[in-house]
């Protein structure tokens, strides 16, 4: 059993945790083991080893003397390369940060985990600066897609790292960020779940930012229900406070604009199949057209994105030094397009984006949004390497979606949904307007088991 506790989901392992059947310094030496035995080593770019044994020894001695701290004492987390960790300087997937002083403190929500009694196993790999929907790093390596059975696949980024890391078996649950689709890309390419929150729903201090207007966190992980557990640590509560909608009298709405563009076939077919297995249980589902869907990427033509803005006035010292040669050039290329983008236009933005989010919040209402994460599967990793062109289209492409719904500050969970082309897992992602969290997560919860199917 001790080899698959990373492989469990975080409420299975609870249960043998607080039921006494595992012990959480067993759990987390067998962790570190698998770890050790994984043959891709880009997945990490740091272990704790010596945090996470003494916080897993701190989490038994609690539990054998009946002082539990709650269901996520003694679960093993991972942490994404921009969460402050006390004592290691915060890297964010790149080099030019490595030299910087070391964190004096947790990041807010990883103070708020520990406290829950969860044990930290390290830090995960990611796209440099969290800037790639694709999650390729030239520095530490390319994390490769365990789904992909014919050749190496991307794993989604940018927490690359933490999708890998749970997909594979090594931790139930890994913290990601979410700017454009950050968390959710990686759950859908690598058939998990991810849930990205409504952004300021969690503390970000000590979060490394890439767009503070469209940051945002949220776990990677085996379940809806995980999430849920997870959400409730974060904000500090001892109990979540979600409660289960089942999909009779559950509303849908199915964009017909932009998000099943050009999408794959097998995407579309296990989407549409996931779609009439929730009508079968009951859901109400209605398709419209979302204006403010394409009015979005018209504002993107004409003053460039608003992440690509924030991101240049985040780094433009670094990129006038030498730093920019030692970074990622297709996130310096990338980074350097928001120049283009002037005070007048960021103004424009923000105001336009202000009255799109409340023109999409009167159509939808209290409906959930529902299309697939990514309109593809996950590519394989060598055709992106060798050929930017190729690179930077795949990356606009897999974007797409997800980015609309931070650009309306909306929350989301990706759920597998079924699997396309060479078997690779496909996302449905459900969507809520700001701040109904509990509305999704309620949804989700009970919906899951049916949008799932037969996926695994």
């Amino acid at each position: 059993m001790s080899k698959s506790f990373g492989a469990m989901s975080v409420a299975q392992l609870s249960v043998l945790i607080q039921g006494g059947a595992a012990d959480p310094v067993d759990v987390v030496e067998a962790v570190f083991e698998s770890i050790a035995n994984c043959a891709d080593k880009a997945i990490f770019t740091t272990l704790l080893e010596g945090r996470g044994m003494e916080e897993a020894r701190a989490s038994s001695k609690r539990l054998r003397e009946g002082r539990s701290l709650g269901l996520l004492d003694g679960i093993p987390i991972a942490w994404k390369d921009l969460f402050d960790i006390e004592g290691l300087p915060t890297t964010a997937g790149s080099v030019v940060l490595a030299a910087d002083a070391p964190a004096s403190r947790d990041a807010a929500v990883v103070g708020l985990l520990r406290q829950a009694g969860m044990v930290a196993i390290g830090r995960t790999n990611m796209s440099e600066f969290a800037f790639s929907g694709l999650g390729n790093n030239p520095h530490y390596g390319t994390p490769v897609n365990p789904r992909g059975m014919d050749l190496p696949r991307i794993p989604g980024g940018s927490s690359s790292g933490a999708g890998v890391a749970v997909a594979a078996g090594l931790v139930p649950v890994a913290m990601g960020t979410d700017t454009g689709g950050s968390v959710r890309i990686p759950a859908a390419f690598n058939g998990i779940v991810g849930y990205k929150a409504t952004r300021g729903r969690h503390a970000m201090e000590g979060v490394y930012p890439l767009a503070k207007s469209l940051d945002s966190l949220g776990p990677l992980c085996r379940s809806v229900r995980d999430a849920v557990w997870i959400d409730a640590g974060m904000r500090g509560l001892t109990a979540p406070g979600v409660v289960e909608r089942a999909p009779p009298g559950l509303e849908l709405l199915v964009p017909e604009n932009i998000v099943l563009d050009a999408a794959e076939a097998g995407v579309v077919a296990a989407f549409e199949a996931a779609l009439q297995r929730l009508q079968s249980a009951g859901a109400q589902v209605s398709r419209t057209v979302i204006p403010a869907f394409n009015e979005i990427f018209d504002l993107m033509t004409r003053y460039g994105p608003l992440v690509t803005a924030e991101a240049f006035a985040l780094h433009h010292e670094r990129l006038a030094g030498p730093d920019a040669d030692r970074m990622d050039q297709r996130v310096v290329m990338r980074t350097r397009l928001g120049s283009r983008t002037t005070l007048p236009d960021y103004i424009a933005i923000l105001e336009a984006r202000s009255r799109l989010i409340a023109d999409v919040d009167r159509l939808v209402g209290n409906r959930l949004i529902v299309f697939p994460t990514v309109a593809h599967v996950a590519p394989p990793i060598s055709p992106l390497e060798r050929d930017d062109e190729h690179f930077f289209a795949t990356n606009n492409k897999t974007l797409r979606n997800t980015a609309l719904g931070n650009f309306l500050d909306w929350c989301g969970v990706s759920i597998p949904c079924g699997t396309a082309e060479a078997g690779m897992p496909v996302g449905l992602l459900l969507s809520a307007t700001a701040h109904r969290d509990e509305a999704l997560l309620g949804a989700a919860l009970a919906a899951e088991a049916v949008i799932r199917g037969d996926f695994a």
